[in-house]
């Protein structure tokens, strides 16, 4: 079961861009929660704290049990803005979870085993194609990430989306031939092949003239049984 962090929360009864600014010179967050089939409610969060939930990671994939006025709401972060230029939040939704309720959510790749691939000792390089994917699930059962073993891949092969095993109940949105994560070969590679396959066909090219070899020496016996003739022709007059 995943696991519910506690965020507090205050009611924000005024909307709109002007109270927004207000709250955030006040230390605040504006944000909204949505869903389960009731009235959205605007709401406030500490700056400070909502910080801290973003920079620990996997925010938008933890749930949260809003302290609101008293209340709890069991929500999903949906998403979030940042300043483009101070980087801190400006606005944050959440979505409101019924019991039971499935979901879908964007969960990491946590890549392993890394250090002992094949591949990786020959000097190739792990390459990441796709650094999440897209799940669909309880709420109860979301994963906080999905492990790709990449110990076992050998220069340029792949592990795909159909080589995980993903937790029971949850159930993958992307296709089963997506490609997760890639062994890219070390620079010069190629040439390195080619050159050993060359050197490998060298001594095979190399065997020919020596089997051809017998026949000048069959060849140069014919001569010398001929040149018995000539003695004889010499005998005879």
């Amino acid at each position: 079961m995943a696991t519910v962090k506690e965020l507090k929360a205050t009611a924000r009864p005024k909307s709109g861009k002007g109270a927004a600014r207000a709250e955030r010179r006040a230390g605040k967050v504006p944000g909204v929660i949505y869903g389960d089939n009731k009235p959205p409610l605007t709401i406030s969060v500490e700056d400070r704290e909502l910080r801290q939930r973003i920079l620990a990671g996997r925010f938008l994939t933890t749930l949260f049990d809003i302290d609101l006025d008293g209340k709890k709401h069991r929500v999903i972060p949906r998403d979030y803005h940042l300043d483009p230029v101070k980087d801190f939040p400006l606005h944050v939704d959440f979505m409101r979870l019924g019991e039971g309720a499935t979901i879908r959510v964007s969960v990491p790749l946590h890549v392993i085993n890394a250090e002992t691939a094949p591949g990786v000792k020959r000097g190739g390089t792990v390459n990441i194609v796709t650094h999440t994917i897209d799940l669909e699930c309880s709420v109860e059962n979301i994963p906080q990430y999905v492990d790709a073993d990449v110990g076992a891949l050998e220069i340029s092969y792949s592990l795909h989306l159909s080589d995980i095993k993903l937790p029971k109940g949850v159930k993958a949105l992307s296709r089963e031939d997506a490609t997760l994560v890639t062994i890219v070969p070390p620079s010069g590679y190629a040439e390195e092949q080619k050159a050993a396959a060359a050197g490998a066909a060298a001594p095979a090219a190399g065997a020919a003239p020596a089997a051809g070899a017998a026949a000048p020496a069959a060849g140069a016996a014919a001569p010398a049984a001929g040149a018995k003739a000539p003695a004889g022709g010499d005998k005879k007059k």
